[in-house]
């Protein structure tokens, strides 16, 4: 760590007035107005979101485990890596156990951090964190929230990236993992320290 001080941003904008226009259950909606580097003033819409975690579930057989949701804005289903938004005051790993538990009923025995990142920077603040899971344990059947209705099932993960090549997984957060699991696997991923 220095003492000096962080380099400033010549890109960055200015906050000159932030509103909270929608205080929801989940995401938070703002009207900021910024004043641009070239000294332009204007409106930045957008979303808080409180982060979540995704998990990679590997079967040692080389298949994933997945889930079908039906994702309301879309208007359709979606396969996807099992993911949940990280609870107020609770750790990334707790966070992935919790919702690998909940989701599929699967515990692991090895944990590794794949890294993270930011999905939608153009309009929300929300990053995932990536699990990659390892010696799964059935431990139950899942257990969802109301209204969480999932459909859980495995796939190789080979298989997984040619669903993504096809074009009949679009999940941006499940492409990414199956990326990084092929990279991972590979061993051309080096973990980043957590």
């Amino acid at each position: 760590m220095s003492d000096l001080p962080a380099p400033v941003d010549p890109l960055a904008e200015e906050t000159l007035e932030s509103e909270l226009v929608y205080d929801g259950v989940l995401l938070k909606v703002y009207s900021d107005q910024v004043r641009c580097p070239d000294g332009h003033i204007a409106t930045r819409e957008y979303l808080r979101h409180p982060g979540a975690v995704m998990i990679v579930p590997l079967l040692d057989d080389g298949q994933v485990v997945l889930e079908r949701q039906y994702r309301y804005p879309a208007r359709r289903s979606f396969t996807e890596f099992p993911a949940g938004k990280i609870d107020p005051g609770e750790g990334l790993l707790a966070c992935a156990q919790r919702e690998l538990m909940e989701e599929t009923g699967y515990s692991a025995a090895e944990w590794i951090y794949l890294g993270g990142f930011y999905n939608a920077i153009g309009y929300c603040d929300e990053r995932i964190e990536v699990y990659l899971a390892r010696g799964l344990t059935r431990e139950r059947e899942p257990a969802n929230d109301a209204g969480e209705v999932l459909e859980v099932f495995t796939a190789p993960w080979e298989e997984v990236l040619e669903w993504v090549r096809e074009g009949s997984v679009t999940d941006v957060k499940t492409i990414v993992g199956v990326y990084w699991l092929e990279r991972y696997l590979a061993g051309e991923w080096e973990t980043p320290a957590r």
